[in-house]
């Protein structure tokens, strides 16, 4: 069983892009419309991004880390950055979780556009920040 299968019990042979995909289609909304745009851009940005699903259903993209997850709630999506407060963001699309010391978040309600341009950036950056840190040398345990 793959790991984003043994978090939401499901055992059905599906890569973490065609359970993504199924569970985009599955909002059949707004909610389905958003995620499945913002996916676009992040697969526009790095298209080898690895997709899964966690915590009850989360599309979450990764690359040497989590990038972001996509929650759909009744009225918004959520994107939430893995390591958002690390990152800059001059044009503040950051609009939610901004008090955490780690994450941060983008709400998109209905009507609301994100700036591709910028959210692209954000992206960049994110796996740029993950990539550094899978880079580092291991600290030497002492003995």
């Amino acid at each position: 069983m793959n790991k984003s299968a043994a978090n939401n019990d499901i055992d059905d042979g599906q890569s973490g892009s065609e359970l993504v995909s199924k569970r985009i289609a599955e909002l059949a909304d707004l909610r389905g419309e958003i995620l499945s745009r913002m996916r676009k851009l992040i697969k526009e940005v790095d298209p080898e991004v690895v997709e899964e699903l966690k915590w009850m259903g989360t599309p979450t993209w990764s690359h040497d880390g989590i990038i972001c997850t996509g929650e759909s709630y009744k009225s918004a999506v959520k994107l939430t950055f893995a390591r958002g407060a690390f990152l800059d963001d001059p044009a503040r699309l950051f609009n939610s979780s901004l008090e955490g010391n780690v994450r941060r978040a983008i709400d998109i309600h209905e009507g609301e556009v994100v700036d591709e341009a910028v959210f692209k950036a954000l992206v960049r950056e994110a796996i740029a920040l993950n990539s550094s840190r899978k880079s580092k040398p291991a600290k030497k345990s002492k003995p």
